[in-house]
């Protein structure tokens, strides 16, 4: 519902992009292990491809190809065990963040680390190694304990560190080119109070402010930073958001979940005017800040590991809304995103947001992200979709990219491909092993998307 057109044609497939749509065979949604393992044998013995979707909210194509079979794995939903001491809970991998918080939460437990938002699937998320608020426990990766495979050969197997060890970095991270993942074991931590909080302060004094005054205090657990995209304040103004723990509150007097976005209609109306106007931008982010700088909210994780998007929704047959995402080693923040901004001022980009997000060092996956500790710069970008402006679109990301190169940097690859496959290669040095790794697995490319063709060169 917040990715199909009501007049969709069921058989060309988008994703959230609407960048290129192509013909496809079917959609099957997929609801028992037996019933996938016959469609792809069946897929197998007859030369097609199968493509994965889940929430459907990556942005480069990832989700389907062209005359394949779809599987919709959001009806392959279900919680197949939970342990409350082990601080364990396995899953299928179409249930989503809030299907997992909704079981953990009257135990006291939450998630370690999630996307910003709860709507994505598990299997979609670990295929992307997302990252999110926590500043303690780095990439997705970490925290998953195993998960059973369905392979292009009709296989299931069961991946873990030291079980078939070869795949879990290729396919965590590898973008549903290796197998259906079918279940996941996730390992949890305690749910927790915070007390969270908003202070201002210039893009050249945040990396100072991170690293001493976030960083080394332990009773900090979750944050996250915004800069500026308002004509007055262009990327020189930031506020950070922090979530210090309050052992003094009880969690069971907090815990109650969150269902609803507030106030969606006013902020969509504002964020709609923010996509159009240089003034919209300077009230936005002036609201922002005089909403949040000085107050202070009182939460438990598994709230504060929800954020409201409601408000971000976008419908447009012409333009819309696309996400770009790159990893700054903290040192290089201050250059780089002066750099950006010479460029993104010149290209004449219509930037929406950027929040700032901290990954530690994890290299675990093959195609990892965070070569180092790394700040992460999300970017979101309002663009027509007409060749002459994706092809502007492409001239400015490049140029960001290259800035990338210099400092030892990488970008995202959920998101629409707009770096050059030399830049691709430059910044995932492992990516041929990684294409290697998929040709050995898979030789008949039985599991296919976008991604594989974009960057592997063909």
């Amino acid at each position: 519902m917040r990715t199909l057109a009501a007049d969709e044609d069921p058989f060309l497939r988008s994703d959230y992009s609407k960048l290129r749509p192509v013909k496809i065979a079917r959609v099957i949604p997929s609801k028992e292990v037996a019933q996938l393992q016959e469609i792809v044998q069946d897929a197998r013995a007859k030369g097609l491809k199968i493509a994965i979707a889940g929430s459907r909210h990556s942005q480069g194509g990832h989700t389907y190809y062209k005359d394949s079979i779809v599987l919709d794995m959001t009806p392959f939903n279900k919680v197949l065990a939970f342990d409350e001491k082990r601080k364990t809970i396995t899953v299928q991998s179409g249930a989503t963040w809030a299907d997992v918080q909704r079981v953990i939460n009257p135990y006291g437990l939450a998630v370690k680390t999630m996307q910003s938002q709860n709507i994505f699937t598990i299997g979609g998320s670990i295929s992307v190694n997302a990252h999110g608020r926590d500043i303690r426990n780095g990439s997705l990766i970490s925290t998953v304990e195993s998960f059973r495979l369905l392979g292009a050969d009709g296989t299931i197997r069961h991946v873990s560190r030291s079980e078939n060890a070869e795949l879990f970095p290729l396919v965590l991270g590898g973008y549903g080119l290796f197998g259906v993942i079918l279940d996941v074991t996730l390992s949890l931590t305690d749910d927790e109070v915070y007390e969270m909080s908003s202070e201002s302060m210039t893009t050249a004094a945040y990396t100072d402010y991170f690293l001493n005054h976030i960083k080394k205090n332990p009773d900090i657990h979750m944050h996250l930073a915004r800069i500026s995209v308002a004509p007055d304040s262009f990327l020189t103004e930031m506020y950070a958001t922090n979530y210090t723990t309050r052992p003094d509150l009880l969690v069971a007097d907090y815990n109650k979940l969150k269902l609803k976005d507030s106030y969606v209609l006013p902020l969509k109306f504002l964020f709609g005017l923010n996509r159009s106007f240089d003034w919209a931008k300077n009230t936005f982010w002036n609201l922002q800040r005089h909403f949040l700088i000085g107050r202070s909210t009182i939460l438990t994780r598994n709230n504060a590991m929800r954020s409201e998007s409601d408000f971000m929704d976008y419908s447009s047959d012409t333009k819309n809304d696309l996400l770009q995402e790159y990893f700054v080693p903290v040192a290089h923040f201050e250059d780089f995103v002066n750099s950006m901004k010479a460029i993104l001022q010149e290209e004449h980009l219509n930037l929406l947001n950027i929040t700032v997000r901290y990954v530690n060092q994890d290299e675990e996956a093959t195609l990892s992200y965070a070569k180092s500790d790394m700040f992460a710069l999300v970017c979101l970008f309002n663009t027509p979709l007409n060749e002459a402006a994706q092809a502007r679109m492409t001239q400015g990301i490049r140029r960001i990219v290259d800035q990338l190169r210099i400092v030892n940097g990488s970008y995202y690859l959920p998101y629409a491909p707009f770096p050059s496959i030399d830049q691709f290669q430059s910044l995932y040095p492992k990516a041929e092993a990684f294409f290697q790794a998929k040709d050995r697995w898979d030789p008949q490319h039985l599991f296919m998307n976008n991604f594989y063709d974009d960057y592997r060169g063909h």
